[in-house]
């Protein structure tokens, strides 16, 4: 099964982090690559919540607001897409992930379809 592992963090501490505890930090991140790399399926880092566009379409009307869709404490800074085994391996790989050290990983099954559009397995189904 894929899972997301959502990464969230302050982007307000990294532009205060020392240039050598930001490296560390990327370090952690490249061996957390390396050691999981079978499993991994894709993933990226996101520019600032700044840069974002957030689209919501009432009425036949596009509205665009500036930002995340929500204040929060932390953002989204990037994710990984995975394939694991059960969700209690999706969540060993989070904890290993350098960004829940200092905020959280969020971690969410994939819903996968079919080719005609019916959702072909849920972790619900894969559960029971």
């Amino acid at each position: 099964m894929q899972y997301a592992l959502l990464i969230y963090d302050r982007e307000s501490d990294w532009q205060s982090t020392p240039s050598d505890e930001a490296r560390e930090m990327m370090d952690g991140y490249r061996r957390f690559g390396e050691r999981n790399a079978a499993a991994i399926k894709g993933g990226e880092a996101l520019q600032p919540v700044a840069t974002a566009t957030t689209v919501r379409v009432r009425d036949g009307e596009r509205l665009l607001t500036d930002g995340p869709f929500a204040e929060t404490r932390e953002q989204l800074g990037g994710f990984y897409l995975v394939d694991a085994a059960s969700l209690d391996e999706a969540i060993t790989m989070a904890a290993e992930i350098p960004g829940a050290h200092t905020g959280c990983v969020e971690v969410r099954p994939v819903v996968v379809f079919e080719a005609g559009g019916a959702v072909a397995e849920t972790e619900a189904q894969t559960a029971s």
